[in-house]
């Protein structure tokens, strides 16, 4: 058993990593500032695994208090790295509390965790407008397109300095697409604190009828319906991708001390497919409207998921429906939808 630190562990992907660890046999320690997330998911995860990981409400950003941290806490054999701001329009609107937010805490964690084995969530996003798809690892890293995909950048060049730098160290970034859906048994998923950044989220809020109407963002790109393609994952697949992930450095079979996978489907989808499977799955008819680009979108991304498959070896096993499905089911059990 492997004592694992995860950051913003009560949040929409660190709760079902958590979950997933737990499920492995893994010791869990969570710090998680609170600011997007709920002390309500512990309940929920104690429900699932039938255990309560420590808890510490912590903002990395606060130099002492971390230090503070891990002056006691000197036992963490491994660290999944999730906190941070991650909406790609606010990033655009709001800069600088994304570098400030992403990169201070991140520096912060680094400098005082004693673990040598370090996940980090990355993105897709690194790889800004790609040349070709499915886009592969060996795909060039351009110029980002948001604040928040500069964030995931820069992280990545953090991690490739230190793993230089300290010997013992070793890391490995999952460069992951669209994380949707919510655990099978409903009691743990996404629940965006306002108005949601993410379609799937927003469809099921109109679903349940707290929207009028899903703001599709753009209908005139050079796409099969004009909407923007994505690589939409089950968010119980990328919870299991991290616990491999870990796996692989604490059982020490990285080829490198610094590894990069994307981590997808290999399947991009629009946005539009996207709400005819929902409906289609849920037999619920939503109410869209389309609107304007939004800055900082790229118009099609989709994973090349081979490294992934042969190296790490994990790949996804739940389809679109799926995650639909399941994404509903959560958010018919948050609002007491029969």
């Amino acid at each position: 058993m492997a004592k694992i630190l995860v950051t913003g562990g009560l949040g929409y992907i660190g709760s079902h990593t958590v979950v997933a660890l737990i499920d492995q046999g893994h010791q869990v320690s969570i710090i998680d500032d609170l600011s997007n997330s709920s002390l309500d998911v512990l309940e929920g995860i104690f429900k699932i695994t039938g255990q309560n990981p420590d808890f510490q409400k912590l903002d990395l950003r606060q130099f002492d208090a971390v230090k503070s941290y891990f002056d006691v806490n000197k036992n963490i054999d491994g660290v999944i790295h999730f906190a941070a701001s991650k909406a790609v329009g606010e990033s655009v609107e709001n800069p600088l509390l994304y570098y400030h937010n992403n990169l201070t805490g991140m520096i912060n964690l680094l400098r005082f965790v004693s673990a040598s084995k370090f996940i980090f969530s990355s993105s897709c996003t690194v790889y800004g407008t790609p040349d070709t798809l499915p886009i592969t690892e060996l795909a060039p890293i351009k110029s980002a397109i948001s604040p928040y995909g500069n964030t995931k950048q820069i992280g990545e060049e953090i991690l490739r300095d230190v793993v230089k730098a300290e010997q013992n160290f070793s890391a490995i970034a999952l460069r992951y697409f669209n994380p949707i859906g919510a655990h099978q048994s409903a009691l743990i998923g996404e629940l965006p604190l306002g108005v949601p950044q993410n379609l799937v989220p927003f469809i099921t809020q109109t679903a349940a009828g707290l929207r009028s109407a899903i703001q599709v963002y753009g209908n005139d790109y050079e796409t099969a319906d004009g909407t923007c393609i994505r690589d939409y994952i089950h968010v119980m697949d990328l919870a299991e991708a991290h616990v491999v992930a870990v796996e692989r450095l604490l059982n020490q079979k990285n080829n490198d001390r610094f590894e990069v996978f994307n981590i997808g489907t290999g399947a991009g989808c629009s946005v539009l497919e996207v709400i005819k499977s929902f409906e289609r799955t849920t037999q619920v008819k939503l109410s869209y409207k389309f609107a304007p680009r939004r800055e900082g979108d790229v118009v099609e991304i989709y994973a090349d998921t081979t490294k992934a498959r042969d190296i790490l070896g994990w790949q996804a096993s739940r389809n679109l429906d799926d995650s639909l499905k399941s994404a509903w089911l959560w958010e018919q059990h948050v609002r007491n939808i029969s």
